[in-house]
């Protein structure tokens, strides 16, 4: 029997030596491939094809290893393309038109995490799909065939090709600019080099080297003490901007030119300028936790803003419904249907920013504070759970239920689209529990910081409501 608790809404991730032992991870890639095998649309005569990659992480090879030897006994044929950030995987999965692939990934948790992204038919495995997996383990539904192949090949080049074609190709006449480049010692860190060999102007990079130990600092580009080392390198050598990765690659964070940290819905502004001018009056997606000056400038460039759940299966699946050509999250997860196929790609996704800002000519700090002013928190996190030292008697989504008891109780209008939001006079609020994490997310945002005071307060006295023992 599998920990239950490692089937999350948009992967399967645990803690290695805890939920990850051998005979388990067989069993999930058994269940991966009976899946495929049964429910895959573009199945005929032809025998399924899955991807495989893996990061850099300590325990990644030996997880594959396992996984393999799992989709094996279900008779599929198996590419392993090796270790590689997932947006590797993602392009991979479109290039050889498989039926399926698996990426083998801690994302952006510590060391001692890891875990499966998944893809079927193009799509990601999201929600019941992935609780679908438990359930065949459980009741031993398995198929059991002969016949499975495994081969491995290298797709770094082709990609790495792809991706600068479109740069080349679409931003003539660039600025020659000076960047600093961290991928955090992530599995972005092999392209990262192999693109900076091939792109002009004056490049810096640091923690370069693939290290499943990340020995220089957390692979999370979205905390400011994460970018800190990229922010000396910018300060150090007057770059225009500094650009880092997160652990897989599928996010990306942005410093300027003054060390100042740039959220996802600050970049998604810059990249709906540009594709709304190709795209007009199209839709543009962002989550809940983004910010409302994001989606009034989307307004004001012609475009529709659509205010979407939390999490990169579910943004992709609704940019896929209502025809969408862009889509972020605040993580720093930005999905381009514009020219590229719909994924969440740091790298893609950086190229794009250091095309723009050049045809711009304009400073990156400039151009930020040329944005209409707010105030905003970042994510503030809140530990979440019955264990640790902020234990809590409520589970993460019974607060959430409790805070919208209490809101409806005061006859309080919210958005419950993910959580609740609350927008008042003094600006807007945001409760939603973590699907990744024991933890419940937060954010407040206003006009002034006298109002972003106001918010908080009513925040913090709802949570109390709700029944949240400690407050932050």
């Amino acid at each position: 029997m599998l920990n239950p608790s490692i089937f999350r809404e948009y992967d399967i991730r645990g803690l290695v030596d805890k939920d990850f032992d051998a005979v388990g991870v067989q069993h999930i890639g058994q269940a991966f491939g009976t899946k495929i095998t049964r429910e895959s649309d573009s199945l005929e005569l032809n025998t399924p094809l899955i991807i495989i990659a893996y990061d850099g992480r300590l325990s990644s090879p030996t997880l594959a290893e396992n996984i393999t030897k799992g989709l094996l006994k279900t008779g599929v044929r198996i590419i392993n393309i090796g270790c590689g950030p997932t947006p590797l995987l993602y392009f991979s999965s479109h290039h050889f038109k498989a039926n399926g692939a698996i990426m083998i990934t801690g994302s952006h948790n510590p060391p001692e995490f890891n875990g499966f992204k998944m893809i079927m038919d193009q799509r990601a495995l999201f929600g019941s799909e992935i609780k679908d997996l438990n359930d065949l383990i459980s009741k031993n539904n398995l198929e059991n065939k002969s016949g499975g192949t495994m081969e491995k090949t290298s797709v770094h080049n082709i990609y790495t090709q792809h991706i600068i074609k479109d740069f080349q190709s679409h931003y003539k006449n660039t600025a020659k600019m000076c960047i600093a480049w961290d991928p955090g010692n992530g599995a972005a860190g092999e392209i990262t080099q192999d693109l900076l060999a091939q792109i002009d102007g004056e490049h810096y990079l640091i923690n370069g080297e693939i290290d499943g130990t990340f020995p220089n600092h957390h692979p999370d580009p979205t905390i400011e003490e994460n970018m800190s080392q990229l922010c000396d390198v910018v300060n150090a050598m007057g770059c225009d901007f500094g650009i880092g990765f997160d652990g897989d690659g599928d996010r990306i964070g942005i410093v300027d030119d003054k060390g100042r940290l740039l959220f996802g819905d600050q970049l998604m502004a810059l990249f709906a300028e540009e594709v709304l001018e190709t795209h007009k009056g199209a839709t543009i997606i962002a989550d809940v936790k983004t910010s409302k000056r994001l989606f009034d400038t989307i307004t004001d460039l012609g475009g529709i803003p659509l205010m979407w759940r939390t999490g990169h299966s579910l943004i992709k699946k609704k940019m896929r419904d209502v025809n969408s050509p862009l889509g972020g999250e605040m993580s720093g997860h930005i999905f381009f249907n514009d020219r590229y196929f719909g994924y969440d790609d740091a790298l893609y996704a950086a190229l794009r920013f250091i095309g723009i800002l050049s045809q711009k000519k304009i400073k990156l700090s400039k151009w930020i504070d040329n944005l209409t002013p707010v105030f905003n928190t970042p994510e503030i996190k809140i530990p979440c759970s019955h264990e640790g030292p902020h234990a809590q008697p409520l589970s993460k989504f019974d607060i959430v239920n409790a805070l919208k008891a209490c809101l409806d109780a005061d006859k309080v209008d919210f958005n419950p689209i993910d959580g609740v939001r609350v927008t008042t006079k003094n600006g807007w609020w945001l409760l939603r529990a973590s699907n990744t994490e024991d933890i419940l997310v937060a954010r407040a945002e206003a006009p002034s910081e006298k109002k972003l005071e106001f918010l908080l307060n009513d925040l913090e006295f709802y949570l109390k409501r709700a029944g949240l023992k400690d407050t932050p």
